[in-house]
Formats: structure tokens, sequence, C-alpha cells
């Protein structure tokens, strides 16, 4: 009997303690947010949470900005079930967008590519934009002429009620974007300008992806720019010669270069070129005096945008100095000038940013025509 007892006992202690254990909660997860994947831009990040918004943080709208700008995108379908406080972020965005306004022209063709570009409704100063297909748009009164970028026409933009304003600044003084977040107009700052690398700029495609939920195809498309860049700049290490490179020309006095850090020097670089002002630590141009050029790069072999000159007569007239450079004398100066949209925009200035294997590859075609043989420039063309 007590044998039993203790059976019974000990089969009770058994199922009480498996009793027990199963009514003891269950261990809880957290979903952490995941950071989209950036390898070159340096002036924003992307953060996907678990409840579907996306928080895009802005550190550089401009250089040597004081403060970054935060802003959350949420989604249409999940906007009632989602509240955020409005007082720690500068902006909220519901998305996908479906009007939009952009201020510089690098920011065209980053919609283009990602098949956008119909959802853009205003553009301050639209005679700069080159794109045939933004200009098509233009001429059908889809795009509306919104002044320039410092003083949008406010009225109009708020007429076109968009969903968010990328704006660009050179500071955050600008009243006219106060003037439309007080008509609950979000404004988000683009500082793709302050990269400092080729492929750093062009990655700013991701910012744009996020507001129309096309992340997957901004990947895509940045992926083949990154091959095609790199494929690029290892064919340019083939070359055995290494050409001396001028960049710029005289402003009030001065020669004005590109700097030894900026986005200009990192392509000569990579095109396998020797650029006389590689040592200079500045990521923007460099002011220098016409004697100090002139010693360094009168004997040099190409001659890189002289400023807006577009022909030997215009270099000529500008300046008697210019002429005594062996690249005048060789007619080895090539510009950025001659290529232009059809109210006068210069390509480069709105498609170089978004496409540096174009930049790259005519970058080697000149200086180095053995290895890009027949190959035909985008951007830079000789000058007539």
């Amino acid at each position: 009997m007590k044998i039993l007892k203790s059976i019974f006992l000990s089969c009770f202690l058994i199922l009480a303690s498996c009793k027990e254990k199963t009514q003891q909660p269950l261990p809880t997860t957290t979903v952490q947010p995941s950071k989209v994947d950036l390898s070159y831009a340096k002036g924003f990040t992307i953060e996907k949470q678990a409840n579907g918004v996306t928080i895009l943080k802005i550190t550089s709208p401009w250089p040597k900005a004081k403060s970054a700008f935060t802003y959350a995108l949420i989604p249409k379908d999940k906007a009632a079930t989602i509240t955020l406080n409005k007082d720690d972020y500068d902006a909220i965005v519901t998305v996908p967008v479906q009007k939009l306004v952009v201020t510089s022209t690098t920011h065209i063709p980053a919609l283009e590519s990602l098949g956008v570009l119909d959802k853009l409704v205003g553009f301050p100063n639209t005679d700069y934009i080159s794109s045939t297909a933004a200009r098509t748009l233009i001429t059908q009164g889809k795009i509306e002429e919104l002044g320039v970028n410092q003083s949008l026409n406010t009225e109009m933009v708020i007429a076109l009620n968009p969903d968010v304003v990328v704006g660009f600044g050179i500071d955050n003084n600008n009243k006219t974007y106060s003037t439309l977040q007080r008509s609950n107009i979000p404004v988000v700052f683009n500082g793709d300008w302050t990269e400092e690398t080729p492929l750093g700029k062009a990655e700013w495609i991701k910012f744009f992806a996020p507001f129309f939920n096309a992340e997957a195809k901004a990947d895509s498309i940045f992926k083949t720019i990154e091959t095609n860049y790199n494929d690029a700049k290892a064919l340019a290490k083939k070359a055995t010669n290494r050409p001396s490179v001028l960049t710029g020309g005289l402003y009030k006095d001065l020669w004005h270069v590109a700097g030894g850090k900026s986005w200009m020097a990192q392509f000569l670089k990579d095109a396998n070129a020797n650029y006389l002002w590689s040592d200079l630590q500045e990521t923007g141009g460099v002011g220098l005096s016409i004697e100090s050029v002139y010693d360094k790069a009168g004997k040099a072999d190409f001659w890189i945008s002289p400023s807006s000159n577009s022909s030997y007569k215009q270099v000529a007239e500008s300046s008697e100095h210019y002429t005594q450079f062996d690249a005048y004398k060789n007619k080895k100066i090539y510009t950025i000038t001659l290529v232009k949209g059809e109210t006068g925009g210069v390509l480069f200035f709105e498609l170089a940013p978004n496409r540096p294997d174009l930049v790259l590859k005519d970058l080697i075609s000149i200086f180095h025509p053995d290895v890009l043989p027949e190959y035909k420039t985008t951007f830079f063309k000789p000058l007539q």
C-alpha cells in the first residue's frame, strides 16, 4: 500500500511539474530594425522597422551641416494603425508617393530610372532639365514651372498639393520651405551633391526608392552601375601610360582647379591619369595663381573642363595666358558644355552624378583611346 501511495505521489508531482511548465509564458522575440546596405554614400541612412515604417536620416544635407534630418515614411495601407510622435521627425510622409516636387536636376535621372517620372508635378526653372522624357512632360503641361529653387512659387506648390517636396539647399535658411511646411506639405532634404566619390553620389538612387516602394529596383540599377564602373576602372589599369591632366580655368584672376579629394579627382585617378593636383586635400575647387598653374601644368597632356568655354576661339579670347599651355597648342582640351538639352541645360550636371560609369568611360577613352577604341563619349567632347 505504501508503495502504491509513493507511486501515486510521484506521478502527481510529475504532472504538476509538467502543468507548471506549460503555464510559463513563452519567451518574447523583438524584431530588430534592419538597415539598408549603403556601400559608398555617406550622407544618409535608411532603416526598415518591423511595423513597415521606413526611417530616412539625412546626415549631410549640405557641407558642414550641424544637425541631421530624420524622416518617417509610413505605408498608406498601414497609416491608420500606426501612431508616431511628430516631434521625433522633421517630416512624416505616406508612401507610395503619387505626386512630388524635386528641386535639383540631379533628382530627375533617379526618378526616370525608377520609372516614376510621371509622379513629378513641379520643378524650379525647368529650362535646366535636359532629360527628353521630362521635357515631353513639361511640354504637355504635366510638370509645372515653379520659379527658382531659393524662392519657389509657394502658391503654385500649395495648389499642386504634392505628397512631398524634395529640397536642395546650401543651409537651413530657405523661407520657402518653411512656408510649405506650415502648409502641411512635407519637405525632405536631399544631399546627393555633398558626396565626394562617384559611386557615393550614384548610390543616392536608394534615397528615392522607399518613396515609391522601389527598393529592389534601385538596388538592381545601382549594382549595374557599380559593376560597369569597376569594370571600366580595371580596364583603365591596363594602360601603360598615365597622361598628365589639368582642370578648370580662370575666374576673377584665380585659376580654380579640382581639389585632390574631389569627385573629379577620383574620376581622374580611376581613369589611370596623373592629376597634377592630386596632393591637395580639398574636396572642392581650389583657387590658384595663373603663374603657379602654368609652372605645374604648362606641359600637361590634357586639359579638362576649361570653365564655360566651348571653342578654342573662346579660350583664346578669355585669356591670352591660356594659349601658352601645351594642351591648347596640341588641341587636347575637352569640355562638358557642348552636350545640352533642348532648352540649354548641360547634360553633365544632370546625369553625370547618377551615371559615373559613363563619365569614367568618357575619360578613359580620351586618355587611353587604345583601351576603349571607337567609344563614343556621352559628356566630354573635344573643344571646337
